[in-house]
């Protein structure tokens, strides 16, 4: 599955490449008196900057950080440092620095370029994921560090096991058992996807009776409220689909019982052999490019139905479970946008669409074309709901919902970069330091790992990104790279710009 040699030879290609024959231009950052393919393992200094504190977002000017095998070992303003010759040193004058970017709903690792994804990934400013889908063989590969991974791209947070599907666990005790199996494989979390009502809650449970996180898709026929009382830890996609929104109608309980009866892809009754769901890998690789392409009329009557009986006091308990709970949020708008917006002439002209190979293209296309021929409406009733997704994710925000930034970054569509997640999320209406904190202190917290990321703090990992600007004035600013920093390493606006060329150069980063 993983041919970590050629992965790993390919992106080193891509790295010499870059520190070889890239050059700063006069307004970059710059390496004082040294050579810029130098080891992780010699000290880094950037020297001027200002650091802006995740928490308060208070900005302190002029300041130096010595970073050291991959740490900050010290943090200190710039007038009180003494010259070291065997430091590299970096005038950031001007500059902001935040920690490194997380994007918590990524495939990275299951893409057929890996490696690419991963480049991308980097040259965004992204320096650590969390891997939503995964196998045994992943997580083997994972303990046998032959997966492509380095210091040299984004460090893989967290990874599953199987997906809970309706391929698998078709039972509660079948749940259970799986559950079981993942934790003894190495799983860091349990991540349903598809099944019964039953089923989900079992797995919930069982994850939690042996200390995994459950996190996914809140599925048809139960409460969102439920799912956060049995312990769900994370819900994806603001549900899916109609989820949450049953969640916020006054007509919860007849919805609930429709959804449980009609479910979205429906479950089998039984484990579905090896060779069969080959057979329908097609099918399903599909429907992942848009799901809202394959919907029914009546799937899409139901969401219709959410929005004509929602009731805001219903949401706003809703919210006020969530937070009570600790049941984070990934709202995933860009891949929203995508479903639901799918029909919005810019698609055609994104500018991820140079990244994809010809037959992912023409499979998009295709999938596209289904979409825009879906009855009118239903197209109403989709674009309604991105307008609603918008709103929901605010109201959560203002109830202190726990939310985390996240692109469903592999799929087969375009415009799933967490630069445009960080837009949509400030046109719901979030502030630019509420978005930063999605990104790089919120990551933090949800993994229980505020001694190693989520603030610039010695000790803490030397995972940076430089900015041209302050973050917590525009969200805009977030953009604005005029650097990152990986496990210690810099890399320049032109070698990020040279990792870019050089995946658009191949033949793509999707399939």
């Amino acid at each position: 599955m993983f041919n970590s040699d050629s992965a790993a030879t390919l992106f080193a290609a891509c790295v010499i490449t870059c520190l070889a024959g890239c050059t700063s231009q006069p307004s970059d950052l710059s390496v004082a008196g040294h050579q810029r393919d130098v080891a992780v393992s010699t000290p880094l200094r950037l020297d001027h900057v200002t650091v802006v504190d995740t928490l308060t977002g208070v900005a302190t000017p002029d300041m130096s950080i010595l970073m050291q095998r991959g740490r900050i070992s010290a943090i200190e303003p710039t007038a009180a440092v003494t010259g070291n010759a065997s430091i590299h040193t970096l005038n950031a004058r001007g500059k902001f620095v935040v920690p490194g970017y997380n994007d918590m709903h990524t495939h990275a690792l299951t893409a057929p370029n890996a490696t690419a994804v991963l480049a991308l990934l980097l040259a965004d400013g992204v320096t650590g994921v969390r891997q939503m889908d995964g196998s045994p063989e992943l997580l083997a590969a994972r303990a046998a560090r032959t997966l492509p991974l380095s210091n040299d791209t984004p460090a893989l947070l967290v990874a599953p096991g199987n997906l809970i599907l309706p391929f698998d666990a078709t039972s509660v005790d079948g749940a259970r058992v799986e559950v079981r199996q993942q934790k003894q494989q190495g799983a860091d979390f349990i991540k349903i996807a598809s099944t019964t009502p039953p089923v989900f809650l079992a797995a919930v449970g069982e994850a939690s009776r042996v200390g995994l996180p459950a996190v996914g898709h809140v599925q048809g026929g139960v409460s969102p409220a439920d799912a956060a009382r049995a312990g769900m830890r994370s819900i994806e996609h603001l549900g899916p689909g109609s989820a949450l929104w049953i969640g916020c109608s006054t007509q919860e309980a007849t919805l609930l019982a429709e959804a449980a009866a009609n479910p979205r892809p429906p479950v089998a009754p039984f484990k579905i052999p090896g060779f069969v769901q080959k057979l329908l890998a097609g099918t399903i690789s599909k429907m992942l490019v848009n799901p809202a392409a394959f919907e029914t009329p009546d799937s899409a009557a139901i969401l219709q139905r959410t929005f004509d009986t929602y009731s805001e006091a219903k949401c706003q308990n809703l919210a006020a479970i969530f937070a009570s709970h600790q049941t984070w949020q990934v709202p995933t708008l860009v891949r929203l946008r995508t479903e639901y917006l799918a029909d919005l002439p810019e698609y055609a002209h994104d500018p991820a669409l140079p990244y994809m190979s010809p037959a992912a293209l023409r499979e998009w296309r295709a999938v596209t074309q289904r979409y825009q021929h879906l009855p009118t409406a239903m197209l109403a009733t989709f674009h309604d709901a991105y307008r609603r997704s918008l709103l929901l994710t605010k109201l959560f925000a203002d109830y202190d919902v726990p939310m985390m930034t996240g692109t469903d970054n592999g799929g087969q569509v375009p415009g799933q970069s967490l630069h445009q997640e960080f837009d949509e999320l400030a046109k719901a209406g979030l502030s630019p330091l509420k978005i930063l904190q999605m990104t790089t202190l919120d990551p933090a917290r949800f993994l229980g790992r505020r001694e190693t990321m989520g603030s610039v703090e010695v000790g803490h990992n030397a995972d940076l990104v430089l900015l041209d600007g302050d973050p917590v004035s525009s969200v805009q600013n977030l953009h604005r790279i005029a650097g990152v920093v990986r496990a210690g390493r810099y890399y320049s606006p032109a070698d990020l710009d040279a990792l870019r060329l050089r995946v658009k150069a191949g033949q793509g980063y999707l399939p």
